[in-house]
């Protein structure tokens, strides 16, 4: 049996194709009963609508909102960030009507550094096509914070493709999302210096995508490319804070936090507090303390940067700063409906708050 057509639900409802036609996209002038008669049509023969693929030639759009992770879509997935900024993304999206097609981002234009004894390099990554320069979308959401020289971003403005960039630097024609986190660490900064502590270690995000991990000397922090890494270490130095070892990770996760903190507490000269640039990170790093055998907070501080729920580490409440995830997602799904609309939506930039918890204290 042949499937149903538009033109047949026209036909028994008694109206023309384009009338049918509007009954389904909702655009334009047509009486709420001859919509009504029309999907009641609908109903009758089994016909689900028009074809999506033809609406879209159409309409010159794909209904698509194009999110670019930083990563591994796998790893992406156990990044708590990421995963609530995404949720509010999506729910705001789905009120639109909209899909979400997830992306890997590209390698970047910062070839990796050469290891040295202090670092060990990722495994490479396998050779992937660009798809910020293929893929269907009508936005694209960068998660990552791009840089103006980023191979995905000049991809997409080669293509018109209206981009949100989150958490990334301030770039010429693109809209932003944006949380205050210089401010945030310049809090944890002060509220480290305020204890007494002067041998600080940070344990930062990633520098660019090259996806290194191990103790960055002066030559490798001379090569931060991602600007929230950079935002957030300026921000502790303005906190009165300027780290003595600075240990950068390929990933924001857990594992990576405890390999960074048993790294830093394994020496003579172990610092009295870290900072790490996630909760993830941190809670890895008060792991290892715990397995070394330190008490934090007696024998080190911990501090990390999100507020996220972290139930692993028991009655331990991390100090952190507290950023407003979900809300930033739906900001950045009110931008998308804007650019839609054909409007240019105005940057945002929240706030953070300073949450002290257990794992702060003096010096001994």
């Amino acid at each position: 049996m042949a499937r149903p057509t538009l033109a047949d639900v026209a036909r028994s409802a008694g109206v023309s194709v384009s009338t049918a036609s509007l009954a389904f996209s909702g655009a334009g002038p047509i009486a709420e009963p001859t919509r009504e008669r029309v999907l009641a049509a609908a109903a009758e023969l089994d016909y689900a609508g028009p074809n999506p693929l033809g609406r879209q030639l159409r309409s010159g759009r794909s209904g698509i909102v194009g999110v670019l992770l930083g990563g591994v879509l796998g790893r992406s997935f156990r990044e708590p960030v990421a995963v609530q900024t995404l949720d509010g993304l999506v729910s705001t999206l789905a009120e639109l009507g909209l899909g979400v097609l997830l992306l890997p981002a590209g390698r970047g234009t910062g070839a990796p550094p050469p290891p040295t004894e202090t670092r060990t390099d990722a495994p490479a990554a396998a050779a992937v096509p660009n798809l910020a320069a293929t893929a269907a979308m009508d936005v694209a959401v960068l998660l990552w914070g791009a840089n103006p020289a980023d191979e995905d971003l000049i991809a997409l403005s080669r293509r018109d493709v209206p981009v949100i960039n989150v958490e990334g630097p301030a770039i010429a024609g693109n809209a932003t999302v944006s949380i205050n986190d210089r401010d945030g660490f310049a809090q944890l900064g002060a509220h480290l210096a305020s204890l007494g502590h002067t041998r600080v270690a940070a344990v930062t995000l990633p520098f660019d995508r090259s996806r290194t991990s191990g103790i960055a000397d002066a030559e490798r922090l001379g090569q931060i490319k991602l600007d929230i890494v950079r935002r957030r270490l300026e921000g502790l130095r303005e906190g009165g804070v300027d780290p003595v070892t600075v240990y950068e990770v390929a990933y924001s996760q857990v594992e990576q936090g405890v390999e960074a903190g048993k790294t830093l507490l394994s020496g003579p000269d172990r610092p009295t507090a870290i900072v790490a640039q996630s909760d993830a990170l941190a809670a890895g790093v008060v792991i290892a303390a715990r397995e070394l055998g330190l008490d934090v907070p007696g024998d080190l501080s911990v501090t990390g940067f999100d507020g996220i729920d972290l139930p692993w580490l028991g009655e331990t409440v991390l100090t952190t700063v507290v950023q407003p995830l979900a809300e930033k997602g739906a900001a950045v799904g009110r931008m998308v409906e804007a650019l839609l609309a054909g409007s240019e939506p105005e940057s945002v930039t929240f706030d953070v708050e300073l949450r002290i918890g257990t794992t702060t204290a003096p010096p001994r």
